[in-house]
């Protein structure tokens, strides 16, 4: 029996592995793609990538240019600009709400996932382990924060913005060795938040990300 959903599905399967080989650094930013490559690199057939490029560039993700193929976006400073200001305005307004709503014991859970990681970081040495566990938390925080809102376009815009995030965070400010510094900025916000006062949360998180903003433009 045909199934009407079939193409939707492969052209989101097409859309999550070409996410996760672009975050997996199989392809870097700049870089050159045909169609062809991109079947052989996702799995996924001939029709779900020819749907899945226009996608893409809507997205930001990539731009076609003729005679030459496909080429994947590149991390330069009017991205990064666009990428953090995009984040500032977000999470200012969801921090807002997150404030208000958050309950006592999500609160509670976040703050204890933020102390164990920064005692073990303080305590010992920190491991490549310990800066992938860091960097979940980081993002968890984050998307968090927007989901709050819970509204499905603000946290689908939000997601493909992450996705540019991650490939700046890559380029320009990993989280190795810095995993300290990182966890003590989320607690300051933590704390702003359990004031239950939206002012003070948006003005932690405002600085927060510009400062991970000047690490990206090395300001």
């Amino acid at each position: 029996m045909d199934d009407g959903n079939e193409p939707v599905r492969l052209r989101e399967k097409a859309y999550a592995s070409f996410t996760e080989h672009l975050l997996a650094r199989d392809i870097s930013p700049g870089q050159f793609v045909s169609q062809r490559q991109l079947v052989a690199m996702t799995g996924m057939p001939l029709g779900a990538i020819r749907e899945l490029v226009p996608r893409l560039e809507a997205e930001g993700l990539v731009r076609t240019i003729p005679q030459r193929g496909i080429q994947i976006a590149h991390i330069d400073i009017n991205l990064i600009r666009e990428a953090f200001q995009f984040r500032l305005f977000m999470e200012k307004e969801a921090i807002a709400v997150f404030c208000v709503s958050a309950s006592e014991e999500l609160l509670a859970k976040l703050r204890k996932e933020h102390e164990d990681t920064l005692e073990e970081a303080l305590q010992n040495r920190e491991t490549p382990e310990l800066e992938l566990r860091a960097q979940a938390i980081d993002w968890d925080l984050h998307e968090t924060i927007i989901d709050s809102l819970d509204n499905g376009i603000i946290s689908r815009a939000y997601r493909i913005n992450a996705i540019k995030m991650r490939l700046i965070n890559q380029e320009r400010f990993r989280i190795t060795g810095r995993v300290i510094p990182v966890m003590r900025e989320h607690l300051a916000v933590l704390t702003a938040i359990e004031s239950r006062d939206p002012p003070t949360a948006m003005e932690a998180i405002a600085v927060h990300i510009n400062n991970a903003r000047n690490l990206a433009l090395k300001v």
